[in-house]
Order: C-alpha cells, then sequence, then structure tokens
C-alpha cells in the first residue's frame, strides 16, 4: 500500500506541514507510556518502513536511526506510571500524543493520529488532528511515529528501569504481563516503577 495516501489527502486540502502520531506502551503494567510526532521530508521514501508491532527488534532500531536523521522534525515524549495511575492510561496517552506535538521544532498544519481516540475525560489532543484507525500501517508519518515511540519506550525499560530494578528482569518482558514478570511481582511485589491500576489482576491470583 502506498503509505502517502493520507499525508497527500491532506496537502490537497492545503495542509502544508503533516505530522504523524502515535504512542507505544498502553498495555504493559510497569514504566511510561510514550509517544512520539514526526514529520517526514515529503514522500521520502524509507525502504522497509511499517507499523512498529509488525517489524523485528533489530529493523525497528536501524529505522529508528533512519527516521531521526532525515526527519524535518521528531519529538518523543512519556507520561510516568504514577501518572497513568492518576489520570488513567487513556487520558495518559491523549497527553503524551500533545506533548510529543508541541515538543516539535517545526509547528505542524496538521497532525495525523493512529487510532479513533483523540480525547479523554482529562486530557485531549488540541491541535488541528485526524485520526487513522490502523494508521501505523496505513501512513508513513503514523508508521515513523509508531517506531520512534516504540524504541524509545523498549530502550528505557530495557536499560535504566531494567538497572533500577534488577530483580524484575524488565529487559526480558519490557513491562508486559508475562509469566516471567508476573513470577517476579509474586517474589518482589510491586516497585515505583509499577502501574498500580494495572496489577489488578496479579492481586486477583495471590493467595
Amino acid at each position: 500500500m502506498d503509505l502517502w495516501t493520507y499525508e497527500r489527502e491532506q496537502w490537497n486540502q492545503g495542509f502544508d506541514t503533516i505530522c504523524g502520531v502515535d504512542e507505544a506502551g498502553a498495555g504493559p503494567l510497569a514504566g511510561p507510556v510514550y509517544a512520539a510526532a514526526v514529520i517526514l521530508p515529503r514522500e521520502l521514501d524509507i525502504s522497509g518502513l511499517n507499523d512498529s508491532k509488525k517489524l523485528t527488534e533489530k529493523k525497528r532500531e536501524a529505522l529508528f536511526d533512519i527516521i531521526t536523521a532525515r526527519a524535518v522534525s521528531y519529538s518523543i515524549q512519556r507520561v510516568e506510571a504514577a501518572e497513568i495511575d492518576e489520570i488513567d492510561i487513556l487520558n495518559a496517552r491523549m497527553k503524551a500524543m500533545q506533548l510529543a506535538i508541541d515538543g516539535l521544532s517545526v509547528r505542524p498544519d496538521m497532525a495525523l493520529i493512529d487510532g479513533n481516540r483523540d480525547h479523554g475525560s482529562r486530557f485531549a489532543v488540541t491541535a488541528p488532528h485526524v485520526t487513522i484507525v490502523g494508521g501505523d500501517g496505513k501512513s508513513a508519518s503514523i508508521a515513523a511515529a509508531s517506531i520512534l515511540a516504540k524504541v524509545s519506550r523498549d530502550r528505557y525499560v530495557s536499560t535504566e528501569l531494567n538497572a533500577q530494578y534488577p530483580q524484575y528482569q524488565f529487559a526480558k518482558h519490557k513491562g508486559y504481563g508475562t509469566k516471567l514478570h508476573y513470577e517476579m511481582l509474586d517474589q518482589y511485589g510491586p516497585c515505583p516503577a509499577h502501574r498500580v491500576t494495572f496489577l489488578k489482576k496479579w492481586e486477583a491470583r495471590k493467595p
């Protein structure tokens, strides 16, 4: 599929500078949720660009370097676990995405947002935008944003969180609710990096 169709639609309507926006890490039991916003040069051909979830870790890492080197502008932001517990994950995702747009050095005329949600009860994407379901596999700009958000989150969890709390083996499960992660929770209980509101399933299993 041509990954520039949605961008062209916006250019044809007079919106000159388009950014793609996506988030990563909505589901894990621990760590922040990340969001990225990316403005790519028009019609830039990046071989292998796709939804980050459909790529291997090695391919994502390679594409991360290409995207950050060639983007007109990019911004990567995050909302921490404690704030996710306070405002809920939907609000945290919306806040992170708007922060990412605000962090761009070039002001976009229009943002292409992955998914079908643009607001929670307390936070919303306030920049001019359109939502695209499955956008990370349909739009070059959103695909690029999905890779920056995913790689940034995985790197942070695998290095910084893993170093801070080595007993949980974050580098292996990236904070997701795997068998190993639940075993570590059984052994050590939650740490400050855990999202307390995400641990109901684990708490229900406790004797």
